[in-house]
């Protein structure tokens, strides 16, 4: 894999630069991430707060998702990437105001502000995908994209733990910031054609009705079967997931008892085997086939579960360290042989209202996990309630092989 990557990188400049500004942005991210739950987690009510953050931060998927993928669909992909860059630039800023507030209004207004921008550059970057990335290209473009993504929730959680440690609050979210102005002057410097990350011109043509343009994806999504399975892939994952985004600070601060540092930690042991994931799946995504590649989806998600519930009994903190890290890596294998068939059969026509959709669903379902999960710290054990988010996202392994042993997952027609 390692010489497949390089010669990607040594080869394609667009792509490049696309990686470069995703390394630097999501680096960034987590020094906020770090510095937000530290921030909340420490007041009373902590595990509560930390949900209300979160929450914050899903509740505008609701309306960005389905917003960003029609934008998406119709403009160019590359330049409301950038935009969405410089506006959580300054949104990043504004994160200053929020230390040492006796109100968390702030905190949750910029945290639903900074999220609300965010998808017209996930979702951008998904839907650009094939055009920096052709041919043969695509298939380690697709893994080291998304194995990059969960590199630097290690990376980042450790120096973020760091950074608030060592410069305070402020310090971090300065670094954020200025890593989204980076992310957007790798994308200016990008070399194409004119037009080249348009998408598809009828969409242009079109009169422009947001609220139909979106129910138009989600009726091609719902009449593809596969794609529309991988989609409830990640609901099923996100009715445990929601809860883990809490659980990871408890985890660090109160339970284990290491503090910001071990928020960090936890975090990085997830990253590490996200990474570990992505390369495995790498290396299956050339190799299997498509029976394989679905037996392997349920494999890894009963894995998953299983490898979470051990981590949230596990009492042993660097042991725990290996439960989280392997879940991970089992969720990972999944999440990048499933999006290599997005990336392969979804219509150039509605890529961007697939993958917002998708990110959508996801952050819908998150929200009422976190929710519950939030509440539940007030009262409930968190062992327990990791225990059983762990059993709920394992689940969704049996659904798919059902789904699978029924015939309902057919290589797309209209799609390749």
């Amino acid at each position: 894999m390692a010489a497949t990557i390089a010669g990607l990188l040594r080869r394609n400049h667009n792509y490049r630069l696309l990686w470069s500004g995703q390394l630097i942005s999501e680096i960034g991210d987590h020094f906020n991430n770090i510095a937000v739950f530290s921030m909340a987690i420490k007041q009373e009510h902590g595990g509560l707060l930390v949900g209300g953050v979160l929450i914050a931060r899903a509740l505008p998927m609701l309306v960005a998702g389905p917003l960003a993928g029609v934008v998406l669909d119709r403009l160019d992909r590359r330049k409301v990437m950038i935009a969405s860059d410089l506006i959580r630039a300054l949104i990043a800023l504004g994160f200053i105001f929020t230390i040492g507030q006796s109100s968390n209004t702030l905190l949750f207004v910029f945290s639903a502000l900074l999220m609300f921008a965010s998808p017209f550059f996930t979702s951008g970057r998904n839907a650009i995908l094939p055009v920096v990335a052709k041919g043969e290209e695509l298939i380690p473009a697709n893994a080291l994209t998304q194995t990059t993504a969960w590199a630097t929730t290690g990376i980042g959680a450790f120096l973020g733990g760091a950074s608030v440690a060592v410069f305070g609050y402020e310090g971090a979210f300065l670094i954020n910031a200025l890593s989204f102005v980076l992310s957007a002057a790798c994308l200016a410097l990008f070399r194409s054609a004119p037009g080249e990350f348009l998408p598809p011109a009828e969409n242009a043509h079109r009169e422009f009705h947001p609220h139909r343009e979106f129910m138009d994806g989600l009726r091609y999504l719902r009449g593809e079967p596969l794609l529309l399975a991988i989609a409830l892939l990640g609901v099923g994952w996100a009715t445990g997931g929601g809860a883990a985004q809490i659980l990871f600070s408890v985890f660090g601060e109160k339970v284990f008892g290491r503090g910001p540092a071990g928020i960090g930690i936890v975090w990085g042991a997830a990253g590490f085997g996200l990474v570990v994931g992505g390369v495995l799946a790498n290396w299956l995504n050339k190799r299997l086939s498509f029976e394989g590649y679905k037996r392997t989806v349920a494999v890894a998600y009963l894995a998953h579960g299983a490898l979470y519930v051990a981590f949230a009994l596990e009492h042993n903190f660097a042991l725990a360290l290996v439960f989280i890290g392997l879940s991970r890596a089992a969720g990972a294998t999944s999440s990048v042989v499933n999006y290599a068939k997005v990336l392969r059969y979804a219509d150039d026509q509605y890529r961007g209202r697939v993958f917002a959709t998708m990110e959508t669903m996801t952050w819908s379902t998150m929200m009422i996990s976190l929710f519950a999960a939030g509440i539940a710290t007030e009262s409930v054990d968190p062992r327990t309630i990791a225990a059983v988010a762990g059993c709920f996202s394992g689940t969704t392994g049996l659904v798919w092989a059902w789904a699978n042993w029924t015939g309902k997952l057919r290589i797309p027609e209209s799609g390749g």
